[in-house]
């Protein structure tokens, strides 16, 4: 299973970013996606998984957690805005992917059995940081992460 991952949109769906997400089984965005436009063509692609981050206000985005939980099998996946707020230890509370966004930098990393995963932003270019996404495949309990920078000019 293939599960697309996204952030920090901030108003600007990127085509290369639809291009990467097509095919997933999932998508996830992890915040600030700053107004409801952004939801219907990811939710077009596949089911979609998408929690609040700091931008997002108005009375379209009351309506959105601020973390869930999406589990493919016997896999559970916590997504948060900014893992500075984390409100659990992810491996006690049988996590074993955490997706966040919030710093536009994408990043992975393994800590005590528990993935966490940043993909980073695919908004508007914020300093010198790439735009880019990610994705998890899920085979059985095993997960793999990956992050691509897009191409854009």
């Amino acid at each position: 299973m293939r599960v697309g991952l996204i952030s920090d949109t901030h108003g600007l769906l990127r085509p290369e970013a639809l291009a990467f997400l097509r095919g997933s089984n999932h998508i996830i965005h992890a915040c600030d996606i700053t107004g409801p436009e952004i939801l219907a063509p990811l939710e077009a692609i596949a089911p979609l998984t998408v929690v609040r981050g700091n931008n997002d206000r108005g009375a379209w985005a009351v309506a959105l957690p601020e973390t869930a939980v999406l589990r493919i099998g016997a896999l559970a996946i916590y997504v948060i805005h900014d893992l500075k707020q984390l409100p659990i230890e992810p491996a006690a509370a049988g996590m074993r992917v955490v997706v966040a966004g919030h710093s536009h930098k994408p990043s992975r990393s393994e800590y005590g059995g528990v993935l966490y995963i940043n993909p980073g932003s695919a908004g508007p270019r914020r300093f010198r940081l790439p735009i880019s996404v990610g994705e998890l495949l899920v085979d059985g309990d095993r997960v793999t992460a990956r992050l691509v920078t897009l191409d854009i000019n």
